[in-house]
């Protein structure tokens, strides 16, 4: 197939390829939201591993890209909106991260590098880790009558979707790149700005196009069921619980007609910034500013989450690194130093309960003996997230403050060789069912690192 290049132009789609966001039914709006609910932890920026691929088994496309028309009855949707929760708000007293830099400019500037911060962000040429160059941005899919094109111009960046049909007609539909989400350093997935006419709001979705930088191939967003392959989804709405974990803050607008995903623009705090686990800083500066500056961290109207009890600490990680949960109260109410479970029900798997290794870091951790037997061990035991963290060889030297490596029961064997190799055997990489995609026929099932600290017998040293 010869691939045309389409221009888009500025936020404005073309042929309507399928149904567009503002067309579909309430009942139908609110089913997406559920599902994407019910799956976002499939992909949280792809912060995963590694990756396999697998022949996809799912049956012959259409001919025409499909979007999801599964509907719910009116009681079932009267019920999901008696049970919605109130608009989240934006924190008052929030001041964002250059307040912090007069006194934590190291600690910030470090900060700024790592995979929390760049959790989201502002579609740019950097930000974007997929190519636009023409020998590297179309995706085909199993169907060869459609194919994605991402291009870029003096306008922003785009994704297309092409299909040609069997009259010989080429229909495309084109969203601009809104949101980056993912730091890139496993992939990226990107929403996009709808705008209601009708009700003068924007309205945030996810593309169907994400990018997978262990292979550097753009394949379709995860999810088998919200993007199959051979098929062109821009349905799938961005949730508040969403951009609870993958961004600061938001201002989320109570629903006008069916649609649960409008969000302010101007009031979007993307990235994971100091204040998400420190709390809101503006009366912490004020007081360091004033005449009489605090003289003891207990005046400091500023929280520090070392300070916190393990299970207040535990809870900061849990909001995001705990599933997603069943929200009892609106997105944002939480806050560091507060009782998660008021705020969140989290699933409490029974002890011999399957749990899958991706996003369910706390719940691992919290099965582990190292955790059972420690009166202290929290996530910051082991992690420093001030800092970036890729060595997995350098963490063993936080195992080797507790453990003896002359203990293990390879030591006799392989001797110190196995110095650095704590993580690798005992936190091994495991292949999750919770985050699949496709791309041209083939289906991706990243691992994700267990952090179920324990003995797996399967698993020996390269």
């Amino acid at each position: 197939m010869a691939y045309k290049w389409h221009r888009p132009k500025a936020q404005k789609s073309r042929d309507d390829l399928t149904l567009k966001p503002g067309s579909m039914s309430w009942p139908r709006g609110l089913f997406a939201l559920a599902i994407c609910v019910l799956l976002i932890a499939g992909f949280p920026g792809f912060n995963s591993d590694s990756t396999a691929s697998t022949p996809d088994p799912a049956p012959p496309p259409t001919e025409s890209p499909s979007f999801l028309s599964k509907q719910m009855s009116l009681s079932q949707t009267l019920l999901a909106l008696a049970r919605a929760p109130q608009p989240a708000r934006l924190w008052t007293n929030y001041v964002g991260d250059e307040a912090c830099l007069a006194c934590h400019q190291d600690k910030v500037n470090s900060y700024h590098r790592t995979a929390h911060h760049l959790t989201s962000s502002w579609p740019t040429k950097d930000s974007i880790h997929g190519s636009f160059s023409p020998d590297s941005n179309i995706l085909k899919t199993r169907n060869p009558n459609l194919f994605f094109e991402m291009q870029s111009n003096e306008d922003g960046f785009f994704q297309t979707a092409v299909l040609n049909n069997s009259a010989g007609e080429v229909r495309s539909h084109t969203e601009r790149f809104g949101v980056v989400v993912g730091s890139g350093r496993k992939g990226q997935t990107y929403l996009y700005w709808h705008h209601d006419q009708l009700y003068d709001r924007d309205e945030l979705f996810e593309l169907p196009v994400s990018y997978w930088v262990e292979r550097g191939i753009w394949m379709n967003s995860p999810g088998l069921v919200e993007f199959p392959d051979g098929t062109a989804n821009f349905t799938r709405p961005a949730t508040q619980r969403c951009l609870e974990c993958h961004t600061t803050a938001f201002k989320w607008l109570e629903p006008a007609g069916s649609r649960f995903n409008q969000f302010n623009k101007t009031d979007l705090v993307l990235g994971i910034t100091c204040e998400k686990c420190h709390g809101p800083g503006g009366e912490h500066i004020a007081r360091y500013r004033s005449t009489t500056p605090p003289t003891s961290s207990a005046m400091a109207a500023i929280i520090n989450p070392a300070r916190l009890s393990r299970d207040r600490q535990m809870d900061v990680c849990a909001l995001c690194h705990a599933g997603i949960g069943n929200e009892l109260v609106p997105a944002l109410s939480f806050k560091p130093g507060d009782v998660l479970s008021n705020d969140l029900e989290l699933a409490m798997p029974g002890p011999d309960t399957h749990v899958d290794v991706h996003g369910n870091q706390v719940q691992l951790l919290e099965r582990s003996r190292c955790f059972q037997s420690s009166p202290t061990m929290t996530c910051v035991t082991c992690h420093d997230v001030h800092v970036p963290q890729r060595d997995i060889k350098a963490m063993a030297a936080r195992c080797l403050t507790c453990h003896r490596i002359e203990s293990c029961g390879t030591f006799p064997k392989l001797g110190h060789v196995i110095d650095d190799q704590c993580v690798f055997c005992h936190m091994p990489l495991q292949k999750t069912a919770n985050v699949l995609a496709g791309a041209n026929g083939k289906r991706f099932q990243p691992s994700v690192r267990n952090h179920q600290i324990a003995i797996y017998p399967e698993i020996h040293l390269p």
